[in-house]
């Protein structure tokens, strides 16, 4: 069984490790938000997945993405640090997001290293408005490093085998190798794809807008699940 490790350590800032200063950034100058000022207290960060696994074994693995949703009325602005910022590259470590839409962010693991087997790295997101400059939530993600994927031991492979064995000929699919993927399944994704952008494009019950009829107002909750599924959609698209 694989042990985890989790270092402590401070949040640092992520733009240190990018050995670079050139990053997507939004001028400010005369910035003005259209939607007025955001409300103070706590605000929920709409961030997934919750935590990232890489995989030394599997390099398609050393890249994942986090998906940041503002479904709010106003431009919030965001920033991630890192307890380990020299193992990872992010190719927006801030900036900003607008009123119902939502953002990918890269993040590259860049020291795959035996010696980082199982050790749990954190990664911090704070969100803030420009103009007041107050953090107005923050959400924390996990990062760790595997060796590999769970493959099938001896003792489950000799179990699964004795279990075929019991089965009937009638009852055993024919094999479907060299099979290729059907395409109906990516046009599904697209359409689905489509779909949830198309909901967080539309306004919120409590917004008034000329040119979208009222019952097509959606509520924050719909845009959170047209959100995480566009994560998971994303996700599928990379690998």
């Amino acid at each position: 069984m694989s042990q985890t490790t989790q270092r402590g350590g401070k949040w640092r800032d992520l733009d240190h490790s990018l050995g670079r200063t050139a990053r997507s950034e939004v001028t400010t100058t005369g910035f003005e938000n259209p939607a007025g000022t955001a409300p103070q207290g706590k605000l929920p960060i709409f961030l997934f997945p919750a935590e990232l696994t890489f995989y030394a074994e599997d390099q398609t693995s050393h890249k994942q993405v986090l998906t940041l949703y503002n479904p709010y009325g106003f431009i919030v602005k965001f920033k991630i640090l890192s307890t380990a910022p020299a193992r990872y590259t992010v190719a927006d470590a801030e900036g900003y997001v607008k009123p119902n839409s939502c953002i990918d962010i890269v993040i590259r693991h860049k020291d795959i290293s035996a010696r980082h087997y199982g050790v749990v790295d954190k990664f911090r997101m704070d969100v803030f408005e420009e103009e007041r400059r107050v953090v107005l939530g923050r959400k924390e993600i996990l990062s760790i490093l595997q060796p590999g994927r769970k493959a099938i031991s001896t003792g489950q492979k000799e179990q699964l085998r004795k279990e075929l064995q019991g089965w009937s000929p009638a009852h055993m699919l024919p094999p479907q190798q060299g099979r290729a993927p059907s395409p109906a399944f990516f046009v599904l994704y697209v359409m689905v794809g489509l779909t949830c952008v198309t909901v967080l494009m539309l306004p919120l019950h409590e917004e008034k807008s000329t040119l979208v009829p009222q019952y097509l107002h959606v509520t924050v909750m719909q845009k959170l699940v047209c959100a995480y599924i566009l994560g998971l959609l994303t996700m599928v698209f990379l690998r």
